[in-house]
């Protein structure tokens, strides 16, 4: 069976989307309520990437030998083992791995 690449409802949405692009009428903006607009997407980005940026101190326990692995590796590496250490967890997180 094939899948179908949209839902019914996606599809009725873009039909009706087709039909009302000819009935638009465009109004510029007043720059007043540009400046609002601008000010308000700012704040939002700026606490996306405060929040996105933000980290957690976080205490675990490994095994004597794992840690003495990742340090070679690190060595190896040339950057701190804890930062090998995090970015081994981003990947997992972000399914990078």
């Amino acid at each position: 069976m094939k899948k179908e690449l949209y839902t019914k409802e996606e599809l009725a949405f873009f039909d009706e989307l087709e039909n009302k692009i000819d009935t638009w009428n465009y109004e510029p903006i007043k720059i007043e309520e540009l400046a609002k607009k601008r000010i308000e997407t700012k704040k939002i980005a700026e606490n996306t990437i405060k929040k996105r940026t933000r980290k957690k101190t976080v205490n675990i326990r490994l095994y004597e030998e794992d840690l003495e692995k990742i340090k070679a590796i690190s060595l190896e590496k040339w950057i701190p083992y804890q930062t090998l250490i995090n970015s081994a967890i981003h990947k997992l997180a972000t399914k990078e791995i």
